[in-house]
C-alpha cells in the first residue's frame, strides 16, 4: 500500500480533499527508527514534523513512566510543532517502527485550508467528542426537533375571567373549539376539557361552579425559545397535554399535545398516548397487549437516533415513558386492591433511576410505605406482585439481583435504618446495595422522602464511607494492554463494564461529596464540576466520553435487534470507523488517568 492510501484512510486525513492529499505526499519523508530509538526527548529540540506511525508501536513517556502508545495510523509531535516549544513528553520507539513524517511548512498549511482537520489537533479529548456529534448534520426530523416552539403557527389562547362559572368556560371552550382556557388572576391557572370531566362531572359539581375552584395552578409554561425536543421532554416529565408560552410576563400562545404528535408515528408522545388508552387492570397494549410495549420503545428509539437525538437524551425520554406506563399499572392496582391504606411511594433504581437506559433492560425497583400498619404488608405485597407482573407482561426481564419492589419492599423508617447501615458499615455487599439504591428516583406515590435524600446527604460527609465507596468505584479497569492497545474481551470490548461503569461511579462519588442530591451521571459531573471536588477538565472529559459510550452502546444494540441477537453492550472493534476507534482508546487513557487521581485522593490502594 503506498503511502497516500494508508493515510487518506485515517483521520483527520480521511476529511482532506484530494489535492491536500496529493500535496501532503509530495513532501512525505518515510523514515525507519528501530526498537528503542528516542524520536522525540522532552526538553529538548521542537518537533519539525507531524509524524504518523506506518508500522509498529511508539510509546509516550515522562521520567521513565508510560504515559500510553500510540499504533498504526496514529500521530505525535503536532503540539510542539503547534506551539514550536519543546516536546511535554519522550516518544520512543517501542518495536521497529516506520513512520511518515509531514514537513511543519505542509503542517501548518494544512491547518489553515482545512478547518477540521485543525480542530482535531487544536482541540482537547472533550471538544473532540463534542464535534464529532456537531459535525452530523441532522436529518430532517432531527431539524424540526431543533427548531423553536416560536417558530410554529399556534393558536393564541382564550382567556376567562377568575369570577367565571365553568358553565361559562366551557361555554367559550365550545365556541372557540378549544379544549382549554385560561384563567386570568393571580396566580393564572388553565382549566382544560380533562378538569371539567374529572373535577367537575365526576366530582358532581354543578355548572355554576367557580373556575378558581377547579383551576390548576400554579401555570407550567414553556419559553418561545425553547426547542420542541426541550417541549417534548416537558410534555413527558409533566405529564401534561399542553403548554401556555409565555414571553414578556404574559400568554402569548398555547403549544398543544398534538401540535408534536403530528412529528411523526414514532413520536414518544404517541407512545405516551397509548399509556394512557390502557385500561386499568387490563394488560393491553395496541395490538400486541402488554408485551407490545418493548417494540414500541424500540421502534420510537431508533427514530429519536435517526433524528439525531443525543443518547443520553433518548434514555431521559424512554425513563419517561417508563415512569408513565408504571403509574398506569399502579392505578390499576389500585383499582383492583382498593386505596392503599397509607401513603406509599414506587422508586426505580440504578440506570432507571438515572434515567440512562434506552431500550428495554432489567426492572430495578423497590416501594416505600408511610407506616407499619396491620395491613400495609400484606396490601403492599399485593401491589407489587401486579405492578411486577405487569412490567414483566411488557417485556421488562427480573433483576438479576433481586432489586424488585416484590422483594425490596418496607416502611420508611425501615429504609432509613437501612441507608444508616450502609454509612455505618460500608462493606462489599452493602457499597454494592448502597450504589443501587442512592440513584434512587420516586415515580408515583404521595410519600415524601426527604428523610433518604437526608441520608444520601450525610453520606457525602462521611469520610470512611466515601473512601470505601471509591474503592469499590475503582473495581472497573479500561481494558487496555501493556502497550495501551484496547483489548476485545469475550468477543469485543464490554463498554459498560470498561467505561460507562466507571464514569457513573465516579459522579455519584464526587457528587455526593459535593453535596449534590442529582441522579443523571451528566448532570453529577457537572455538580462535581461546580461543588469543586472534580477539576472542570475532568468533568467534561468524563461527560463527554459518557456521551461517546452510550451513543456506541445504543448503536450496537440497534444493530443487535434489527440482525434478531441478543441486546448486550459489547462493540467489536472492527465495526467502529478508525476515527471511533481513536476516540474510544483516548477515553480509556483519560478514564484511567483519573482513576488513578482518584485512588490518590481518597487514599485507596493503587490500581495494580
Amino acid at each position: 500500500m503506498d503511502p497516500l492510501d494508508f493515510i487518506r484512510r485515517h483521520p483527520p486525513f480521511d476529511g482532506l480533499g484530494e489535492a491536500q492529499l496529493v500535496r501532503l505526499e509530495e513532501g512525505l519523508e518515510i523514515v525507519y527508527a528501530p526498537r528503542g530509538t528516542r524520536i522525540l526527548a522532552r526538553g529538548g529540540e521542537a518537533s519539525r514534523f507531524l509524524s504518523v506511525v506506518r508500522k509498529g508501536v511508539v510509546r509516550l513517556e515522562r521520567s521513565g513512566e508510560p504515559l500510553g502508545t500510540l499504533e498504526a495510523g496514529e500521530c505525535f509531535g503536532f503540539p510542539s510543532l503547534l506551539g514550536q516549544a519543546s516536546p511535554h513528553a519522550d516518544v520512543v520507539a517501542a518495536e521497529d517502527t516506520l513512520l511518515y513524517n509531514v514537513p511543519g511548512s505542509t503542517f501548518t498549511r494544512l491547518v489553515e485550508e482545512s478547518p477540521p482537520f485543525a480542530r482535531f489537533f487544536l482541540l482537547g479529548l472533550a471538544a473532540r467528542l463534542r464535534q464529532a456529534d456537531a459535525g452530523e448534520p441532522l436529518p430532517p426530523l432531527g431539524r424540526e426537533l431543533a427548531a423553536t416552539v416560536g417558530r410554529l403557527p399556534l393558536a393564541a389562547p382564550i382567556e376567562i375571567g377568575p369570577d367565571a362559572t365553568v358553565h361559562e368556560a366551557a361555554v367559550r371552550m365550545r365556541d372557540a373549539q378549544a379544549s382549554s382556557v385560561l384563567v386570568s388572576g393571580e396566580p393564572p391557572g388553565i382549566l382544560t376539557d380533562r378538569d371539567l370531566r374529572s373535577r367537575v362531572v365526576a366530582a358532581g359539581r354543578g355548572p355554576e361552579t367557580p373556575v378558581t375552584e377547579v383551576a390548576s395552578r400554579p401555570l407550567l409554561t414553556l419559553s418561545p425559545s425553547a426547542s420542541l425536543f426541550e417541549a417534548l421532554l416537558f410534555f413527558l416529565e409533566h405529564g401534561v397535554h399542553r403548554a401556555p408560552i409565555a414571553e414578556g410576563g404574559r400568554i402569548v400562545a398555547m403549544l398543544t399535545y398534538t401540535d408534536l404528535l403530528r412529528l411523526g408515528g414514532q413520536s414518544p408522545l404517541a407512545v405516551f398516548h397509548k399509556i394512557e388508552r390502557l385500561a386499568p387492570g387490563r394488560a393491553e397494549f395496541g395490538a400486541g397487549g402488554l408485551a407490545g410495549y418493548a417494540g414500541e420503545i424500540a421502534a420510537m428509539v431508533e427514530a429519536q437516533v435517526a433524528a439525531g437525538v443525543d443518547a443520553a437524551e433518548v434514555g431521559r425520554i424512554v425513563a419517561r415513558l417508563n415512569d408513565a406506563l408504571v403509574r398506569r399499572l399502579l392505578a390499576g392496582a389500585e383499582e383492583e386492591l382498593g386505596p392503599p391504606p397509607c401513603p406509599y411511594a414506587w422508586i426505580v433504581l440504578g440506570s432507571e433511576g438515572r434515567m440512562e437506559q434506552a431500550l428495554l433492560t432489567d426492572q430495578d425497583n423497590a416501594l416505600v410505605y408511610k407506616d407499619d400498619l396491620p395491613l400495609a404488608a400484606g396490601y403492599f405485597a399485593d401491589l407489587a406482585e401486579r405492578v411486577v407482573d405487569g412490567l414483566l407482561a411488557a417485556a421488562f426481564p427480573p433483576c438479576p439481583g433481586g432489586y424488585m419492589a416484590t422483594r425490596w419492599r418496607r416502611p420508611l423508617a425501615a429504609w432509613i435504618e437501612l441507608f444508616r447501615g450502609y454509612l455505618a458499615k460500608p462493606e462489599p455487599e452493602a457499597l454494592l446495595a448502597a450504589a443501587t439504591f442512592f440513584d434512587f428516583r420516586a415515580v408515583a406515590g404521595a410519600l415524601p422522602l426527604a428523610a433518604l435524600e437526608e441520608e444520601i446527604g450525610r453520606a457525602g460527609r462521611e469520610g470512611i464511607f466515601l473512601a470505601q465507596l471509591a474503592r469499590a468505584a475503582l473495581r472497573w479497569r479500561p481494558p487496555l494492554g501493556l502497550l495501551h492497545q484496547v483489548r476485545e474481551e469475550g468477543g469485543g470490548v464490554d463498554l459498560k463494564k470498561a467505561g460507562i461503569a466507571p464514569i457513573v461511579a465516579l459522579a455519584r462519588l464526587y457528587a455526593l461529596e459535593a453535596g449534590s442530591a442529582a441522579r443523571p451521571t451528566l448532570e453529577r459531573l457537572e455538580a462535581a464540576a461546580r461543588g469543586g471536588t472534580l477539576s472542570r477538565d475532568g468533568s467534561s472529559i468524563l461527560a463527554e466520553s459518557f456521551r461517546f459510550l452510550l451513543r456506541l452502546r445504543l448503536r450496537g444494540q440497534l444493530r443487535a435487534l434489527h440482525a434478531g441477537a441478543d441486546l448486550d453492550n459489547r462493540v467489536r472493534l472492527e465495526e467502529l470507523s478508525p476515527l471511533e476507534r481513536v476516540h474510544l482508546k483516548e477515553v480509556f487513557l483519560a478514564l484511567r488517568e483519573l482513576q488513578e487521581a482518584t485512588a490518590l485522593r481518597y487514599s485507596t490502594e493503587g490500581l495494580g
